[in-house]
């Protein structure tokens, strides 16, 4: 798959395509990054990206022109009879979920817009424009943060480049965990500080361990992301002895 950066800023990509286990997707060409600086193709001695907002106020606002000439300059050069969608990172996007990521790897990649300073103008976004994602309610000084992680997240998906072929699928998250949050982790040494390793991790019983991996997992999710919990339930992913814990566990504070 092929993912084409345009931003402003290509540099602050160079640690997260070299360094890291995900470098081996980009490294192999699993998951082929092309950054592309606007200021390449904007006009004038300086080189303009930005203007003022007309009706006045704060900050700066991306050209459309630039960035009609880099997406142009993107679409001859991938040559495709379907362009990849161009994706900005914003406020109003629907929010990256593991689904969506997991879709994400199965494609053929996209453009990403990394906006910057109060935004893009927005006759670019309504002409060009595919999809608009966030990473929460929050605001970031550009796009490309939520870029890299769109890219790391993807990255890591594919086949060979983390160590353990299955660990992904332990995610949280991941339809192999039923959409919960992960259990609690614990290595050597066996008691640290005064606290012990928990007993059934210790047994040697698979099984006992694996529902103990289980119950943890949902103990989790419904203090920390009870919407998990209930989407699981309600998608029939949750097993009678699943239903048998939570009812028996602790209300918070008790």
């Amino acid at each position: 798959m092929r993912f084409d950066i345009i931003t402003l800023f290509p540099e602050l990509f160079a640690s997260l395509l070299t360094s890291g286990i995900t470098r081996r997707a980009y490294e192999g060409g699993l998951v082929d990054v092309r950054l592309w600086n606007p200021r390449d193709h904007a006009e004038g001695n300086y080189r303009r990206v930005d203007d003022r907002s007309f009706g006045g106020g704060p900050g700066m606002v991306m050209l459309a022109e630039p960035l009609f000439k880099t997406l142009t300059a993107i679409r001859a050069e991938r040559n495709e009879a379907e362009p990849a969608p161009l994706v900005l990172f914003s406020p109003i996007g629907k929010v990256l979920r593991h689904t969506a990521v997991a879709q994400w790897s199965q494609s053929a990649g996209a453009v990403l817009l990394c906006g910057r300073y109060e935004g893009v103008d927005q006759r670019f976004i309504d002409q060009y424009v595919d999809q608009q994602i966030s990473l929460g309610d929050f605001v970031l000084s550009g796009g490309e943060i939520a870029a890299m992680a769109l890219l790391d997240a993807v990255a890591r998906l594919q086949p060979g480049v983390l160590n353990d072929e299955g660990s992904h699928q332990l995610d949280s998250f991941n339809p192999a965990l039923d959409g919960l949050l992960d259990c609690p982790h614990y290595t050597r040494p066996e008691v640290w500080q005064g606290h012990a390793v928990p007993a059934e991790l210790m047994s040697g019983h698979h099984a006992h361990i694996e529902r103990w991996r289980r119950e943890q997992s949902l103990r989790l999710t419904v203090q920390h992301r009870p919407e998990l919990l209930h989407q699981a339930r309600e998608e029939g992913r949750l097993s009678r002895q699943d239903e048998i814990f939570l009812k028996n566990l602790p209300i918070s504070g008790e």
